[in-house]
């Protein structure tokens, strides 16, 4: 049974990680402050990663996912919170990026062999990203870096889908940035997990991979299909694009896509966007108290209603 480390483990991606490869031929430790419930089938090592202390130096792991590292820092000290750097990770190293090192100027499809560096959009997360990668890169020969775009499904308590479904059920009209046709790129959490599963039993897989669903989805199209999963009919109100859309609508007036292509060798297909929204609102029926919301219908309410 393989040993895999988990960082983070308390909310959405890690959680949904470390219990996916819990259910399979894994012993899973998540690393984290214990605030929260744990992921089930797991094993906890409580302690912050940014003062780790003696708290890894008797582990080694055969596989690390690491979900929580924003930045350069934050990998030198979970590197150096273990006897030697290769026991975080004698196989491979995962490192969960993010597709905000591509700068908006980059031609679209952003592909991974493209420039990377300052989003306008994204700031200094994606720089940070950015600084995180390129020090593991130069640190570990065996690490594997995932780029996606919007991740969605089970356990997502980013108040994204979950504020659609919110409006849904409340039976609101659904206030839209102009007239929706901003496309969106979306990857499915469990997709994420299968891609991680298939490199960690291919020798060939890329250093570097862009994720992600292959076909974008306009915004109008997204919020149609959230309202038809839960079961309700949606009236529109268009917003002009004059006002900043962040403040009732909960991404960017940004739409960008990333290439695909080497993935579709390790995934042929990936999860139907209408199928993966069915899971995730049978979960947030269950979690809505797990979804970290934002002001976003109390500034509709005082501004458009």
């Amino acid at each position: 049974m393989k040993k895999m480390l988990v960082t983070g483990g308390s909310v959405f991606a890690s959680k949904f990680i470390a219990e996916y490869f819990a259910k399979r031929d894994f012993e899973v430790f998540v690393l984290n402050r214990n605030t929260k419930p744990q992921p089930k089938g797991t094993k906890l090592i409580e302690a912050d990663r940014m003062n780790l202390g003696t708290a890894l130096k008797s582990f080694s792991f055969d596989i690390v996912v690491d979900v929580s590292a924003y930045t350069k820092e934050d990998i030198e000290n979970l590197l150096s919170a273990f006897v030697s750097p290769e026991l975080c990770g004698k196989e491979k190293y995962f490192f969960i990026s993010s597709s905000a090192v591509y700068p908006e100027t980059n031609p679209q499809p952003f592909k991974e062999s493209g420039p990377t560096g300052k989003n306008i959009i994204w700031k200094d997360y994606g720089v940070n990203k950015l600084q995180a990668e390129e020090y593991l890169l130069s640190k570990k020969s065996n690490v594997h870096i995932l780029r996606p775009p919007y991740l969605y499904g089970p356990m997502n308590n980013v108040y994204r889908e979950a504020f659609v479904f919110e409006c849904a059920q409340k039976k609101r009209p659904f206030y839209i940035p102009n007239e929706g046709s901003m496309k969106l790129q979306f990857f499915y959490i469990e997709d994420l997990c299968k891609i991680i599963e298939t490199i960690i039993k291919t020798e060939s897989a890329p250093k570097i991979l862009n994720v992600g669903n292959e076909e974008c989805i306009s915004i109008l199209d997204w919020v149609k299909t959230c309202y038809e999963v839960a079961g309700e009919k949606l009236s529109i109100k268009n917003v002009p694009s004059n006002i900043e859309q962040r403040n009732y609508f909960p991404f960017y007036n940004y739409e960008y896509a990333l290439d695909v292509t080497l993935q579709k060798g390790l995934l042929s297909a990936t999860k139907n966007i209408r199928d993966g929204l069915k899971e995730s609102f049978e979960w947030y029926k269950k979690n809505k108290d797990q979804v970290k919301q934002k002001n976003f219908l109390e500034y509709i309410d005082k501004n458009f209603a």
